[in-house]
């Protein structure tokens, strides 16, 4: 059995999906949470970019050929964004630099100004949320690894491989995992 780092979930860490982990959304997803308390949790999946453009979506939006992720199965008919723009007014700090929402009419003309490019925000549809210890029950359960991660990681590099690269620089036994094909018919 291999031995886990101790960290429990808090705002600005991420979650791991664990190899056995099959739902559509969740198979080898990479999750930031953003909020976990007694109320319950919520975050965003990083990992898994789309194939729609923002401005697809967003058609009376300013001109930003951003790509899209998907964020997870709540509110899926929504965006939702992360940011590095500290001051932007009903944006909350999810960790040093990083921040969720805000003024939507700030950022569209922080974009209109071209003072935000792709390295400062990433657009969501969807989230991915729990209720009240449904993720406590999950993480004992062993559905997820909790591990901690940077602005950079998440925000500015290609997330794409995010799962198996941060499985991999977890150590040996961790790196096992990540060469699986996120479907097992295929090996």
């Amino acid at each position: 059995m291999m031995e886990k780092p101790i960290i429990k979930p808090t705002q600005g860490i991420i979650l791991i999906s664990e190899p056995s982990l099959y739902d559509f959304y969740f198979r080898q997803s990479v999750i930031l949470l953003a909020e976990h308390n007694q109320e319950g949790s919520f975050g965003i999946i990083i990992n898994k970019p789309i194939e729609t453009r923002l401005n697809e979506i967003l058609r009376d939006f300013p001109e930003f050929d951003a790509p899209l992720f998907l964020g997870g199965p709540v509110k899926t008919d929504s965006i939702f964004y992360i940011h590095t723009i500290d001051g932007i007014e009903k944006s909350m700090k999810i960790m040093d630099g990083l921040y969720w929402g805000g003024d939507i009419e700030a950022i569209r003309n922080l974009i209109d100004l071209r003072h935000i490019t792709e390295k400062d925000i990433r657009f969501f549809i969807g989230y991915a949320g729990w209720n009240p210890a449904q993720l406590d029950k999950e993480i004992n359960e062993k559905s997820w690894i909790l591990s901690r991660t940077n602005v950079d990681e998440i925000i500015r590099r290609n997330t794409s491989k995010l799962w198996s690269t941060h499985l991999k620089s977890m150590g040996k036994d961790y790196a096992i995992w990540a060469n699986l094909p996120a479907d097992p018919s295929f090996n």
